[in-house]
């Protein structure tokens, strides 16, 4: 199988992977040279009746509901499609922030349905690659070639939707999954044709291997993340002061900012530091950043850094250095920042007054499932949705045992005796109406409520409408 390119976008019902759902997939496979191959996929995923969608979410998308219900198919028979068409060996997935966003839900959408949710990443000489850094450095090292747009405020943005536009580039529908595909495509094609040695560099760089022997160099280089400020194209010098606890990563100390005022700061001053409050004159932001290498971070030795590149980011190379040797001189310092980032607690995933059966959906990362487990995998996808329950209590992770009942009632509830019915039928009046007037339904109808006062676009108003007449549709039948 050739080597390809496996572009996709999702619209989702909520933020949040571990509760919203994905309601729209698209994607568009592409050789090396980004030509299309193939028809793009372009699929309707039904939320099932667990689970209320964000209305601002929706307002943003126009996918309702009951597209979803008409239109769609459920988890499981997407990724029946998924699995055998979408990933081929020797396929890299890339998006727009899809690491951080994309990625995760379709994380979670494999976990939910007992699908190994990694493998599709790394298997069969697959990767992953994510264009929005690719976009930010170029901006801000070899900006040549493109026209680069900036927000109503008058800050730089690398929004899609402006970037295209800037570019004379064809995006017909913003916030559509497969027309948000197509205008990746054209921006990475772009890229490729403006600055083809920028951007074969950064897809080198998307191996975590690669990105470590620029991190653990030694030597300071040029970071671009979305974390640091538009003001300096999201770009700065860096240099690595520790490894991550879990060694899948390194501290990285912002060089712009002189160490010297927090070298004398306890650890809870430091940890207090850490916390993120609003940038003023009087506050700069803590300049040490957790850079991991396995989510393509865009990093570049310091050579790349031209007289035009240190001019247009505001970089001092003198000052840089200087701070690096301060660094250098203060080893205790890195010791008690370290410390401090090995010792933070991970938050909780969800609220613990709920039941196991409420929480699962969001515990993918509380560990890595055994071989027999994984092994078990594919025997609940293929054995017959009627005799699904025959399998539970067989998995030594529990996370398992409570999400096989959920996995069958929401892909396929036609199969449910009753008294799964019923349970299941429990399991979202508890999902839904927890909390009385502070319940996510409660929330639901008065964000919508809210929403109704000032929408005035009619197609807007006609998305309230059904995200209303959802609501009351799953609204259980005793409260």
């Amino acid at each position: 199988m050739p080597a390809s390119y496996f572009f996709y976008d999702l619209e989702t019902s909520g933020l949040d992977p571990k509760q919203a759902r994905i309601m729209q997939f698209a994607g568009q496979r592409t050789d090396m040279e980004l030509l299309p191959v193939g028809d793009p996929v372009n699929v309707l995923i039904r939320l099932t009746p667990d689970i209320l969608p964000d209305p601002d979410s929706v307002l943003i998308t126009g996918i309702t509901p009951q597209a979803t219900l008409a239109e769609g198919v459920s988890e499981a028979e997407f990724l029946k499609l998924f699995t055998r068409d979408v990933c081929q060996p020797h396929t890299t997935f890339v998006g727009y922030n899809s690491v951080r966003f994309d990625d995760e839900f379709m994380r979670y959408l494999l976990y939910r349905n007992f699908c190994d949710a990694y493998e599709w990443q790394w298997c069969d000489g697959c990767s992953r690659w994510d264009l929005i850094d690719v976009v930010r450095m170029t901006r801000a090292l070899r900006p040549e070639g493109m026209t680069w747009p900036f927000a109503a405020d008058g800050t730089p943005s690398n929004k899609l939707e402006l970037l295209t536009s800037a570019n004379g580039l064809d995006h017909g529908n913003a916030h559509d999954a497969l027309s948000d595909i197509q205008a990746t495509i054209a921006v990475a094609r772009l890229i490729k044709a403006k600055q083809p040695k920028l951007y074969q560099f950064l897809f080198d760089m998307r191996d975590r291997r690669t990105v470590a022997e620029v991190v653990e160099a030694g030597q300071p280089f040029v970071y671009t993340s979305g974390s640091y400020p538009a003001e300096h194209e999201k770009t700065t010098v860096v240099i690595r002061l520790a490894p991550l606890p879990n060694r899948q990563g390194a501290l990285v100390y912002d060089l712009r900012y002189d160490p010297m005022p927090l070298l004398k700061l306890s650890a809870q001053q430091l940890a207090e530091r850490m916390v993120w409050q609003p940038r003023s004159a009087e506050r700069i932001p803590f300049p040490v950043k957790a850079l991991r290498f396995n989510r393509c971070p865009a990093v570049a030795p310091i050579s790349v850094l031209d007289a035009a590149s240190q001019e247009r980011l505001r970089i001092n190379v003198s000052a840089i250095d200087k701070h690096r040797r301060t660094l250098e001189q203060n080893p205790e310092f890195v010791q008690r920042v370290s410390k401090i980032y090995g010792t933070q607690a991970p938050k909780p995933e969800q609220s613990s007054l709920m039941g196991d059966e409420h929480r699962v959906d969001g515990q993918l990362y509380d560990g890595f499932l055994d071989d027999s487990d994984k092994q078990q995998l594919a025997h609940v996808r293929t054995t017959s949705p009627g005799i699904l329950s025959d399998i539970i209590g067989a998995f030594h992770d529990d996370r398992l045992n409570v999400l096989l009942p959920l996995y069958k009632a929401r892909n396929y509830p036609e199969s449910l005796t009753n008294e799964e019915r019923r349970a299941w039928e429990a399991f979202c009046t508890v999902r839904l109406l927890d909390g009385g007037s502070k319940s996510r339904l409660a929330k639901y109808f008065s964000h919508l409520e809210a929403l109704a006062n000032i929408v005035q676009i009619p197609e807007q108003q006609y998305v309230l409408e059904e995200l209303k007449l959802y609501g009351e549709s799953i609204m259980p039948a005793e409260q």
